[in-house]
Order: structure tokens, then C-alpha cells, then sequence
């Protein structure tokens, strides 16, 4: 995956919206006012999502590509360089996982709105 398709499929969430609070790199995609994806370009792309720690763990194991996150909480965060080691898919399952931990996470207010959204 490339960092158009990447942030494509992160924007096609309802709700969610593109931050650069670091400068013009990385962008920071959030729902409400949380981020669930920080994705960084370069050769190859990185991605850090949110994820349930066993399934962290999981990941880790199962793909040499996806690390504890950079600069984030190693336990709830992975970072994966998009390298075409991890199949399209599981980045795909691992942005909707992140999102969706996210989503749920949001203030009633939050959660409110965004379900008008719907």
C-alpha cells in the first residue's frame, strides 16, 4: 500500500478527518478528537494505528514488519512499514481495527455526533 491508498482508506471512515499537528509530516488521522492512525511517508511508508495489546502481540509475531509503535505507547500502539511484507488486507483490518477501539473510546458527545453522521 501507498501512502494515497493509506490515507484514503483512513478518510473513508465516518467521521474521520486529517490533522498535522507535527508540521507537514506525519499526518495524523483522527475520529473526533482522537487519533487512530499516524501515518508518515517516506520509502516505505509507516503506519501507527491502535490495537488491542494480545492482538499487538499477535502482529508482531506473525509479521516481521509491524513493531511496537514509534514514539507511542509500545503496548496499545504498532507501527508497520508498508513494505509488501503484510499483505493488503491485514493493513486494511488493521486500520479498521485501530478505528474502531478509537471510535468507541470517544466521549458520549463524540459518539453522539458521529452517529448523526451516519
Amino acid at each position: 500500500m501507498d501512502l494515497e491508498t493509506v490515507t484514503k482508506w483512513c478518510l473513508e471512515k465516518r467521521g474521520a478527518w486529517e490533522d498535522r499537528p507535527f508540521g507537514p509530516e506525519p499526518a495524523v488521522m483522527k475520529v473526533g478528537s482522537k487519533m487512530f492512525a499516524i501515518v508518515a511517508g517516506g520509502s516505505p511508508v509507516h503506519l501507527s494505528l491502535k490495537c488491542d495489546p494480545d492482538t499487538a502481540t499477535m502482529l508482531r509475531q506473525e509479521f516481521e514488519a509491524v513493531k511496537p509503535g514509534y514514539h507511542l505507547n509500545k503496548t496499545h500502539w504498532n507501527t508497520v512499514a508498508l513494505d509488501g511484507t503484510v499483505p493488503e488486507k491485514d493493513v486494511r483490518w488493521m486500520i479498521d481495527h485501530s478505528y474502531a477501539l478509537v471510535a468507541k473510546s470517544l466521549t458520549k458527545r463524540e459518539r453522539e455526533a458521529l452517529e448523526a453522521k451516519a
